[in-house]
């Protein structure tokens, strides 16, 4: 079928990890004839979850698409990951979907993956329909899950289908607009006869029909009043004035089956073509003018001037960077030319692509709504505007969730440095989620990101496309080491005598602690002439070098002045070494007398928690040597402030999660440095020697 935009249907299917979302894609697939076999995720058939990491893991790590034709209508279908660790991906690729199907598991309820991408949806304004599925499964409880979405959601959760049977007894759904039964064959088919209402539920139907229509009739207050007094509905009125409350968002529909057995997929498909909203019908666009502030807006029709945005990129080392966008207004053809208004370049490119699970098809031209694929576009990266020069906007994309957790990572093989950097900057393109950055202090490559997971898929995504090989190690602490206590005139003479020319320097130190944070500073207060001006640079050189490794444990000293105030040199045997030698050595022997400590990074955090589990928290970070420095609250949430040794909170992302059950995030920052208590310094110091 040709796409028009006004027929294109951009659905999101979002869900806690394990709901069964792929494979009610699988379904939906099959259904709209664009497989002619269910993919399976146990099997790693499916068309959606097709790199290898999400065939080992049997989960969904990054958004695929594809798309299938349901009565004249064109589904593109957005999978996205519903792991904890991938969250990020699924926030960005939602910025591609005018609506959400939230997959929620008949045998788990609502769990907190499922209210973290509802939250995503509610953001970007997706109105949603809910689909309760595995239906067939052991322990499905249709009713109790209602009740749960209602009240963790906040939102008239409103049943459109009621099962018949549950468990192995599950056969089929009973439409409560017009009053008819669906009776399926268990075969996957998806085919159904349409019956009578089975007798022995009339009375759930007759109940559960009259609370569909009291929230229905809410979005309508013609219909409300009609309602009030007694008169009849018909079928038509209520389902019209039910997709306008879909897409206005006061009505949240639940339909119900099993993806698996493709078991009322056929009627959510019905759902979102007639209930969730065109391209077309999106509201005007907001975005703002280049290089200014000046806001714009701009109708998402065929007739607007072309504008889009990168909401995903996919680095592949052979077919090179693909950038997969949404068109949000216009029309773009193959072979023409795009501006990136973010960059102010122009880029030329061929080929344009529907994406169809790990294939891609050639297109002409997409128009608005499509969400295609451009390949090797060089400036291009995720969250960038692509438009018609001749008349730029650029819009505000939406931000990825912050890293929470870093890893070094080190080459297996030694000397490929500079490779994992340059695979791994490939690797960020593709998601921006990660953050890679040398660490000056340590000099260690550091990898952060969302999850422990997270981070080793991402080893493992490296090794495959780029065959680069690394170990994930724990992060090392940058420590410093500073003075507490002046030490003046502490003298050092450096003499070597091997016969011919020997070597000679001496020189004299007043070293005096600094304020925290005010790093070295060097005064050269020489007066008369037994130092020879010209060795001054020397003393400082070897003074600089002196300072990368203090004399507890070999880690960088700051916060502390030296006065070189007076010295000897000898007319044949001084020379720049000489006096570079005698100031490392100086120093080194001043910092002994100055009562020399170990600092430790302080990390700024705020957490944000379930009220409940606040006095755990609080307790857990007394016993990291945090500080809590005060307490806001946002809804059933609160927000602790607080600051603690970065050592302590390495791996806090893990035991976050473990505490509050998934639903704890927190960010931090560094703040600042403070000194070692000094029962931990003595084994820190320690340990530092050992690994020498």
């Amino acid at each position: 079928m040709d796409r028009k935009s006004e027929l294109i249907r951009n659905v999101a299917l979002v869900a806690h990890v394990g709901s069964g979302k792929t494979s009610l894609g699988e379904a939906i697939l099959f259904n709209g004839k664009a497989t002619n076999r269910l993919g399976r995720v146990d099997d790693g058939t499916s068309n959606f979850d097709f790199e290898p990491e999400e065939i080992k893991r049997k989960i969904t790590i990054s958004t695929a698409f594809h798309h299938c034709e349901w009565k004249k209508h064109w589904i593109n279908i957005i999978d996205t990951p519903g792991d904890d660790n991938f969250l990020s991906d699924t926030r960005l690729s939602l910025q591609a979907a005018d609506g959400l199907v939230v997959v929620v598991d008949a045998t788990g309820g609502v769990k907190i993956g499922t209210e973290k991408v509802w939250e995503f949806g509610n953001e970007q304004d997706l109105p949603g329909i809910i689909f309760i599925n595995k239906m067939d499964r052991e322990r499905a409880d249709f009713f109790s899950v209602v009740e749960e979405i209602s009240r963790i959601f906040q939102v008239k959760a409103t049943p459109v289908f009621l099962p018949i049977g549950s468990e192995d007894k599950f056969q089929g759904l009973v439409d409560l607009i017009r009053m008819k039964a669906h009776l399926y064959q268990k075969d996957g088919s998806g085919k159904f006869q349409d019956s009578d209402v089975p007798g022995d539920m009339n009375e759930t139907v007759a109940e559960w029909r009259e609370k569909m229509i009291e929230d229905i009739v809410e979005a309508n207050d013609d219909l409300m009043e009609k309602y009030l007094e007694g008169e009849e509905l018909s079928a038509q009125e209520i389902e019209t004035t039910l997709f306008e409350g879909i897409k206005s968002r006061p009505i949240v529909p639940i339909v119900c089956g099993s993806g698996v057995l493709n078991m009322g997929v056929s009627q959510l498909m019905s759902l979102v073509v007639q209930g969730l909203p065109s391209p077309l019908e999106k509201g005007d666009l907001e975005g703002t003018q280049p290089g200014g502030d000046q806001s714009l807006k701009r109708a998402p029709s065929p007739d607007s001037p072309f504008s889009s945005i990168v909401f995903k990129t996919v680095a592949d080392p052979f077919a090179g960077k693909l950038s997969i966008l949404r068109i949000l207004s216009g029309t773009l053809k193959a072979e023409t030319t795009v501006y990136n208004p973010n960059k102010g370049v122009k880029e030329k490119f061929g080929q344009i692509f529907l994406l169809e699970g790990k294939k891609q098809q050639p297109v002409e031209f997409g128009i608005t709504g499509d969400i295609i694929a451009i390949p090797k576009l060089k400036e291009a990266g995720t969250g960038h505007t692509l438009c018609d020069e001749s008349d730029p906007i650029i819009y505000k994309a939406v931000e990825p969730l912050p890293a929470v957790i870093s890893y070094a990572v080190e080459a297996k093989v030694k000397g490929s440095e500079d490779k994992v950097f340059i695979s791994l900057a490939k690797l960020l393109e593709e998601d921006p989620t990660l953050r890679l950055e040398r660490d000056q202090a340590t000099s260690e490559i550091v990898l952060s990101g969302t999850g422990q997971i997270h981070l080793e898929a991402t080893c493992e995504k490296l090794s495959r496309k780029f065959g680069v090989e690394v170990n994930l190690k724990p992060v090392k602490v940058p420590y410093m080491e500073t003075i507490k206590k002046p030490a003046k005139q502490v003298i050092y003479r450096h003499k070597k005598q091997t016969g011919g020319r020997g070597q000679f320097a001496e020189v004299h130190f007043d070293v005096s602690p600094l304020e925290r944070g005010k790093g070295f500073e060097f005064e050269e207060a020489l007066v008369g002439m037994n130092v020879p001006r010209n060795f001054v640079p020397a003393v400082e050189k070897g003074l600089n070098e002196a300072l990368s490794s203090g004399v507890l444990a070999g880690y960088p000293v700051v916060d502390l002045k030296v006065r070189f105030y007076d010295g000897k040199s000898h007319d044949v045997d001084s020379s720049e070494m000489a006096f570079k030698i005698a100031a490392s050595m100086c120093f080194k022997k001043a910092v002994q007398e100055a009562n020399p400590v170990l600092l430790e990074p302080i990390v700024k955090m705020e957490i944000v928690v379930p009220e409940e589990v606040m006095g755990d928290v609080m307790g857990d970070l007394n016993s990291r040597r945090g500080r809590v420095l005060g307490v806001d609250s946002k809804g059933k949430y609160q927000i602790i402030k607080a600051q603690a040794p970065m050592a302590e909170v390495l791996q806090y992302a893990l035991d976050l999660n473990a505490m509050t059950a998934g639903r704890g995030s927190f960010h931090m920052e560094h703040s600042h440095y403070e000194e070692v208590p000094s029962q931990l310094a003595e084994k820190i110091i320690a340990e530092a020697k050992k690994g020498e």
